[in-house]
């Protein structure tokens, strides 16, 4: 039996498809043919989320469907990256050989909950990254956008990063970004694109994925 995960022996890539507009604040949420592969699949761990993901001129914008939940979503704005949700780590250079976040990685968090006055409204921020060499430029407010609805076993949560938000963004120059999202949740367990837990996935740009940006012949 290996005691590397099956994902670690691969150099993980997954389309990612144009879309115009890539987001809109009431627009309609990302088709099924957006949908990232699930890599987890390759170790025999079941599929908890459905993520797909879109890109433009724009940014990047995603969307995930956690099911089989009992419970809610367990959120905390002075906690985010011990909240349920959808964690986004991207490098607009796509570099595999530093263990070191350069200043074109960023770390987005996502929640369903937690925001607001009331606790209910979803959240979107930016953190630093542990241990990085450079940190990207900051983001400004209104660079990031997010949506969540109940969808009864679970919920669906929207998100958007703005080119301003994404340090190096040049989709024409580099078409390719490391990559790999986590779904966090308390109840059902880690999802993630590539390595999870114990690697050091957050923090380690090497342990990532690609996106390949590609549009529609």
């Amino acid at each position: 039996m290996s005691l590397l995960p099956q994902r670690f022996l691969f150099r993980l890539a997954a389309p990612c498809r144009y879309r115009q507009p890539v987001w809109r604040p009431r627009g309609p949420e990302l088709e099924e043919k957006y949908r990232l592969v699930d890599f987890g699949e390759l170790e025999g761990q079941p599929s908890r989320a459905e993520v797909r993901a879109a890109w433009s001129e724009e940014g990047l914008a995603f969307r995930v469907h956690v099911h089989g939940k009992r419970q809610p979503p367990w959120c905390r704005a002075s906690r985010p990256e011990d909240s349920d949700g959808l964690q986004l780590f991207i490098d607009t250079r796509d570099v595999h050989n530093v263990h070191r976040a350069t200043r074109f990685c960023h770390a987005f968090l996502f929640l369903p909950t937690g925001g607001g006055s009331r606790t209910d409204d979803p959240l979107a921020v930016s953190v630093p990254i542990n241990r990085a060499r450079e940190n990207p430029r900051p983001v400004a407010p209104g660079a990031l956008a997010v949506r969540s609805s109940g969808q009864g076993d679970g919920y669906v949560l929207e998100a958007f990063i703005s080119a301003e938000a994404l340090t190096g963004y040049e989709p024409e120059e580099h078409p390719r970004l490391g990559f790999t999202y986590a779904v966090i949740d308390r109840e059902l367990g880690l999802q993630t694109f590539t390595v999870g837990s114990p690697m050091p996935y957050q923090e380690d740009p090497s342990l990532w994925g690609t996106l390949e940006l590609v549009k529609d012949v």
